[in-house]
């Protein structure tokens, strides 16, 4: 069922690249893996899952993010999916433009035709792709979610519809806010139609402010760690993160909530701060 396209040693551990048919995007999709030493070794490893950022594939957080050191030294496999489903069949945005279709499938459930029958991003990677990686690769039940931009917004959401599923969440960047930025209207309007109501579903700020924060296995609210560029160009118009904090404040749920002095939207920025991310996630997989 997996099909091996790459394989690249890498700090004692193996990057790999697949392909398989997805039944959720009804059609082929690649994603990449980082197995640590330690799962070469004969471990069931613990895995963060990396939701990149929009018109990203995986290929940009393995190649630009720098986590794979650190994450052979901690034992934690990483995983990191494409940004949508893509094909010649598959829909993508009428006007050509690229933070809509193919490369930005906004990690929702498309209920609206003809985008329905492929862009459900968020049950293939919540539900199919750990499903498929946990029972095929030498890699363990314990979840951590995380991903930058588009794919903050998707790690959140994702832990906060799937209480229980993970044990640790965090953002870099997050489009916190998409029902009310340009980015995440446009997109909603084609995937989840006009009712603005169905949209607070797969927003993480309305979601928190209504209580559903995300909880671990054992019950107990997850402590959110996000980090945010003072110098990020789309912080005011897209990303919203005050919506976020005014949220996790209304819902005493916990949010720590870094500014950093001088960042952009990069990559540079993701490199910088992906260690922290890593600990916090490796802080509740590895206890």
């Amino acid at each position: 069922m997996l099909e091996l396209l790459v394989e690249n040693r890498c700090f004692a551990g193996l990057h790999r690249r697949y392909r398989f048919p997805s039944r959720e995007l009804a059609g082929d999709t690649v994603f990449a893996v980082f197995l640590p030493p330690q799962a070469l070794e004969g471990a069931r490893v613990p895995v963060l899952y990396w939701l990149p950022g929009l018109s990203c594939t995986d290929e940009n957080f393995m190649q630009k993010a720098g986590a794979q050191r650190l994450a052979a030294e901690l034992g934690l496999a990483l995983v990191a999916p494409d940004t949508s489903p893509r094909g010649e069949k598959v829909p993508s945005d009428p006007e050509g433009s690229w933070d809509f279709g193919h490369g930005a499938g906004f990690y929702v459930d498309a209920s609206q035709a003809p985008w329905s029958r492929h862009y459900r991003m968020h049950s293939y990677v919540t539900v199919e792709l750990p499903e498929l990686v946990e029972a095929q690769l030498p890699i363990s039940n314990r979840r951590g979610i995380s991903g930058h931009s588009m794919g903050g917004h998707g790690a959140l959401v994702g832990a906060m519809r799937h209480p229980g599923r993970y044990s640790s969440v965090s953002a870099l960047a997050p489009i916190a806010n998409p029902a009310r930025c340009p980015w995440g209207q446009k997109a909603f309007s084609y995937l989840l139609g006009s009712d603005h109501q169905t949209w607070q579903a797969w927003d993480a700020s309305a979601l928190l402010s209504a209580g559903r924060g995300p909880v671990g296995p054992d019950g107990r609210p997850l402590p959110l760690l996000v980090d945010q560029g003072s110098a990020d160009e789309f912080l005011a118009r897209e990303l919203k993160p005050e919506a976020l904090e005014a949220a996790a404040a209304a819902s005493d749920h916990p949010l720590t909530l870094r500014h950093q002095a001088g960042y952009d939207h990069s990559f540079f920025f993701v490199s910088s701060f992906i260690d922290d991310h890593l600990r916090h996630h490796a802080a509740a997989l590895l206890s």
